[in-house]
């Protein structure tokens, strides 16, 4: 009987002496080249500083309001076009291409408080302090045509909020309850209240296009089915959350911006905690958008900068910020997800790169290839120390910076505190309590 062995000779892998060189097996395949790892990670390297030399994401301020922009609205059929409400209830039509304003309508006494764009984009609506709600023509009026509303209702109290159907001409208010309208008439068709005195902000699934979320005053955010006659439920956080955004791929996960500076994402099927919760701001947060590729959102925040979170990250990827942006108020991410519009307390309108280093304008076949090869070695090699620290770097204004080093030192002295008191406890009387979970107070069905 023959047996087979596998027969390595030493003499080919052994040194004989201690100060003999180490014998490296060696592939002689042209393409497999012995230092290709060294020559990849220096290449990610430059990559990666590069990357932040030409991080360069603001390209524009469009100014022209008289007050703070309080709220932005998307065009649903045109990238150019962008909407924007102040707090002295004047609107404007913007161009983005050209970087201008086209068009100015006084549409109500006091703030505009919310703005939508009907989904076939010929009209758009308005809600403001004045009680009304208005319906408005997309187009500008004619040589000699006044600038007057397509439809007013007038309402019993302040409208805080306002969005519309993807589908139908249907839309929702928010105010001291949640309404449902018919635009063809001029009360509401639906109301929900659930023991709230005020809600902020109201958004329809843009999958699920029957379903609503709404953030309340009671610290609550409120889940709602358009055809059935009471809300389905509410999850109660320990602090009030401003307004929420539904991921525009994943039908079940919605994120809300919240004043304990941190933004979370559920799923609505499991709101007893958070999939995430996402931390870097250092002061509330305003508001938040998502990219149509459902990938990423942005938050606005009080701390005056915008920063960009992956959906599935506890910390930002990117943060933005200038020496004159005050408080962001309001923040879109524009629909062909290259760029991100933030509207902030000094009456400007910012244009900003979604990502940072990106060059724009058309690339040549090599440009593209060579942005995809170093887009692909930053991916390969980002875990190592050197690269994720170039490519984590970012300067922030000393403000932003201190604060935040001022909050970390308060959560470690609480987790420390919260360890002493467990150490010093009978076992199994004080449990430990994930981050996930310490924020949400119940669920109510």
């Amino acid at each position: 009987m023959k047996v087979k062995v596998l027969s390595r000779n030493p003499d080919d892998y052994v040194r004989e002496t201690k100060l003999d060189i180490q014998r490296v097996p060696r592939n002689y395949d042209p393409t497999l080249h012995p230092f290709e790892v060294p020559r990849e990670y220096t290449r990610a390297l430059n990559a990666t500083k590069l990357e932040r030399v030409f991080a360069k994401p603001f390209l524009a301020s469009l100014d022209g309001h008289r007050d703070g922009v309080n709220c932005l609205a998307k065009h649903t059929k045109s990238l150019s076009t962008l909407l924007s409400g102040s707090c002295d209830g004047e609107v404007k039509v913007w161009n983005l291409s050209k970087r201008e304003c086209v068009r100015t309508l006084q549409a109500h006494e006091g703030f505009v408080r919310g703005m939508v764009v009907r989904f076939c984009g010929t009209s758009f609506f308005t809600v403001g302090d004045d009680k009304t709600i208005k319906q408005w023509k997309m187009e500008t009026p004619g040589y000699g045509e006044e600038e007057e509303p397509l439809n007013t209702i007038l309402g019993k109290t302040v409208f805080t909020g306002l969005d519309h159907h993807q589908k139908e001409g249907v839309f929702a208010t928010c105010g001291q309850q949640v309404d449902i309208w018919d635009e063809q008439r001029s009360s509401p068709i639906r109301s929900f209240t659930w023991g709230v005195d005020s809600f902020s902000a109201v958004r329809f699934n843009p999958v699920e296009t029957e379903l609503l979320g709404s953030c309340a005053s009671d610290r609550s955010i409120v889940l709602y089915d358009m055809r059935e006659s009471a809300p389905l439920k509410k999850v109660i956080m320990t602090m009030r959350s401003n307004t929420l955004c539904w991921n525009p791929m994943e039908a079940y996960y919605f994120t809300c911006a919240n004043e304990d500076y941190n933004l979370y994402t559920y799923d609505m099927r499991h709101l007893e905690k958070p999939l995430m919760v996402h931390m870097d701001h250092v002061s509330a947060v305003l508001d938040v958008d998502y990219s149509p590729t459902g990938q990423e959102f942005v938050s606005a925040s009080f701390d005056k900068t915008v920063r960009i979170f992956p959906r599935d990250a506890g910390h930002s990827r990117e943060v933005y910020h200038t020496k004159r942006m005050q408080h962001v108020i309001c923040i879109k991410w524009s629909s062909d997800s290259k760029y991100i519009l933030s509207g902030s307390d000094e009456m400007n309108i910012r244009l900003w790169k979604a990502n940072a280093a990106e060059k724009l304008g058309v690339l040549a076949p090599r440009e593209k290839e060579a942005a995809n090869y170093s887009q692909k070695l930053k991916e390969k090699f980002q875990n190592h120390p050197q690269i994720r620290r170039i490519a984590r770097h970012r300067h922030l204004p000393k403000s932003i910076y201190h604060q935040t080093k001022e909050l970390r030192v308060m959560k470690d002295a609480r987790r420390r505190k919260e360890m002493n008191v467990r150490k010093h406890s009978k076992p199994g009387a004080v449990p430990v309590v994930s981050e996930k979970e310490k924020h949400v107070v119940t669920v109510v069905k």
